[in-house]
This record gives C-alpha cells, structure tokens and sequence, in this order.
C-alpha cells in the first residue's frame, strides 16, 4: 500500500489503496468527473461501464466480482477463462 494521500482512495471492503478513480471493490464517488479511457465521456460514477470496455473484459476480482479489462483496475485479479 502506498502513504495515503490527498488523492488515494481506500476500499472500505478489502482496505485497497488506489489513486485511480474506480478501481476498487465498493469505491466512494470521485470528488471531480473523470475522462474513461475507452469511450471518452466525462463520468463522476466510479462504476462506469461502457460498451467500449466491456469488449475488453479479461478479468475478474475473486474477493467482490467486479470485471475488468485490465488486471492492474482489480485489487485481486483473476484472468477470465477462454477470454
């Protein structure tokens, strides 16, 4: 983990910190809007999905099920199988 700072973001459900908008199990809402980088709409919902992103879903958290494209957005990621 790194030193909490005015940015982090800390997942009350398994204690992750991240400085990355929306990449936690239950993560608070951002305090400014975020560009998403796959359909490029401005967007305050850290839970966002696009149809853009999910044709990129590889992976999958094993403690909440939260998918991702990238294993890097999961705090404990496992690669979908046949993806």
């Amino acid at each position: 983990m790194s030193e909490q700072g005015a940015r982090d973001t800390v997942c009350p459900t398994c204690g992750a910190v991240t400085t990355a908008t929306g990449h936690l199990c239950r993560p608070f809402k951002p305090t400014a809007p975020y560009v998403c980088e796959y359909c490029g709409i401005e967007t305050d919902d850290p839970r966002h999905m696009c149809y853009p992103q999910i044709e990129h879903l590889r992976y999958q958290c094993v403690h909440c099920g939260r998918l991702a494209g990238k294993k890097e957005a999961l705090c404990h990621p496992k690669r979908i199988s046949g993806m």
